[in-house]
């Protein structure tokens, strides 16, 4: 079970257009596995001169500095992005006989919590359109520039879409992936499908097509089918989940769905 409640991106910014809304870089990465024995500290010379050659063929990374002991790369210094931190560290970490990196870079500047969930929860509301945008949905949280996205993706390029949109946002320090991708099955595609028909194609549901971001998100793992989102009224709530129950083969529906001003789903 997830510990993060899922965020409504349209409570955040707009009130009948809310979408729910992601590989957290620890500080130190883990063992190169390609490297099979302790290190004595020989190669550290070797590996501090590939280091500052990495740092310096970069522009973005010229305000980062490297030591090396015993095989393992201490980064050190300040960048704009979190992704050109995290990268450099991927990149330090598959140099030959490095142990590990202890990633000690920030990140540049300050935007305030509210201000930084804002602008990532417009990004991510909008992010897919036109790949199945409808059968994702993302949590978002973010404490002191940390941003932790969590929820449920149909496929792994909607899973790197996100982060990739959140890891270049400026003002994000760290990122926390807790995104679920769910498992390929042609049944549950077929489902999805069959679901989004029956409640897009209702008469008055029909108005949420129109919406580019999709309002009503529709999550099939195994056959069972969750509804997040943001709809007008709890009339709506109740149609949507009558015509999810009405698919064949459904095996059950969770109809989390939100309504302005109404307290829990």
């Amino acid at each position: 079970m997830k510990t993060i409640n899922r965020l409504y991106l349209g409570l955040l910014l707009a009130p009948l257009l809310a979408v729910p809304v992601w590989a957290q870089q620890p500080d130190t990465q883990q063992p190169n596995p390609r490297t099979t024995a302790t290190s004595t500290g020989r190669y550290d010379q070797q590996i501090q001169q590939q280091v500052t050659k990495l740092l310096g063929s970069k522009d973005k990374w010229k305000g980062i500095s490297a030591t090396t002991e015993d095989g393992i790369v201490t980064l050190q210094g300040s960048v704009k992005l979190y992704i050109d931190k995290a990268d450099v560290a991927r990149k330090v970490n598959r140099i030959e006989h490095a142990e590990g990196v202890r990633n000690q870079v920030q990140v540049e500047g300050n935007v305030a919590d509210a201000e930084l969930q804002s602008k990532l929860a417009d990004k991510l509301r909008y992010d897919r359109i036109g790949f199945g945008i409808m059968f994702n949905s993302l949590g978002l949280k973010v404490e002191n520039g940390v941003v932790t996205v969590s929820g449920d993706v149909h496929d792994y390029p909607s899973r790197d879409s996100a982060i990739a949109i959140v890891e270049t946002t400026p003002g994000v320090k760290d990122v926390i992936d807790e995104i679920n991708v769910l498992p390929t099955s042609g049944f549950d595609d077929d489902l999805r499908i069959r679901i989004a028909r029956a409640i897009y194609g209702d008469s008055t549901l029909r108005k949420y097509a129109i919406d580019p971001q999709k309002p009503i998100r529709i999550i099939v793992d195994n056959g069972h089918v969750t509804l997040e989102g943001v709809v007008n009224s709890q009339l709506d709530k109740q149609l949507a989940g009558v015509r999810a129950n009405s698919v064949p083969n459904v095996f059950s529906v969770t109809n989390n769905l939100m309504v302005p001003g109404k307290k829990g789903k």
